[in-house]
């Protein structure tokens, strides 16, 4: 039996967009796959890894993952719990005109120069209204196609996203920081912890997370947990328990976060999409 799940979510002229889980059974590389069409892919469930050629990208909730078409790559998940993303594949012309010519690769289709970059807190939410709205059949075809059309132009903004500038070496000591974070997200880690963990001095993994991340370790591992709370905002009708269950001291500390993430309180957030 497969480990994938694939749901169909909008096929039109303008985008197909696809809700992907896997089960995250395989720990070791995959056998080598090639996407049919660029996708951009939107983490918001779990963590796994994809390595392409010598280059590797974690996936997660922080993260745009750029599957180019015809590229062969692997996927790895070091972590257990499986994955899950909401996956798009704009139309070529489309994608194209969004896409800032210097992300690209030059030549004919829309390749990505990079195989990821950090996205923020507001894209996270808007790729989850995407997703909540496509699922629950509240949002009409045209209203989807502008929303994608929205999400892929925010994800790609140089204001809004952030591409990693770091050595080769920096990057992948980041990329076990963040494993380690993603390996128990309600957890709360202490600095020497994580550090121990990627086996580095505590003052290195915060001087390296910053230049690579551009943000503070304890900041990006905010962002993880709201991510997920955005995913789980469905399932929970006591959302003091589900802020706690992320690791949040407290309701207030739980709503506060949220709503300076995304401009809106948990039980907005949960009425605006009739999640409950």
């Amino acid at each position: 039996m497969s480990q994938f799940t694939v749901q169909l979510l909008l096929d039109t002229e303008t985008a197909a967009i696809r809700d992907v889980a896997c089960g995250g059974k395989c720990r070791h590389k995959s056998a080598e796959e090639c996407a049919s069409a660029t996708h951009l892919v939107f983490p918001y469930r779990g963590i796994y890894v994809r390595h392409v050629g010598r280059s590797d990208a974690v996936a997660e909730a922080n993260q745009l993952l750029f599957f180019n078409k015809a590229e062969a790559y692997r996927v790895s998940h070091p972590v257990a719990g499986g994955d899950a993303s909401l996956t798009l594949a704009v139309k070529e012309p489309l994608l194209q005109e969004l896409a800032p010519k210097e992300q690209l690769r030059p030549g004919a289709g829309p390749v990505f120069r990079r195989l990821r970059r950090r996205i923020d807190p507001r894209t996270q939410a808007l790729a989850a209204l995407l997703r909540h709205s496509l699922q629950r059949q509240v949002a009409e075809t045209l209203e989807a196609e502008t929303l994608a059309l929205t999400l892929v132009r925010r994800a790609l903004g140089e204001r809004t996203s952030h591409a990693a500038g770091a050595s080769f070496g920096r990057e992948k000591l980041v990329d076990r920081a963040k494993l380690v974070l993603a390996s128990d997200l309600a957890r709360r880690w202490t600095l020497a912890e994580v550090a121990a963990e990627v086996g580095v001095s505590p003052v290195y993994l915060t001087q390296v997370f910053q230049q690579v991340e551009a943000m503070p370790l304890y900041r990006y591992q905010l962002r993880l947990r709201l991510a997920r709370a955005l995913d789980l905002l469905g399932q929970y009708d006591d959302l003091t328990a589900l802020g706690m269950d992320l690791g949040f001291s407290s309701h207030s500390h739980f709503s506060a976060a949220f709503r300076q993430a995304y401009g809106r309180t948990p039980k907005e957030f949960q009425r605006s999409l009739r999640l409950r």
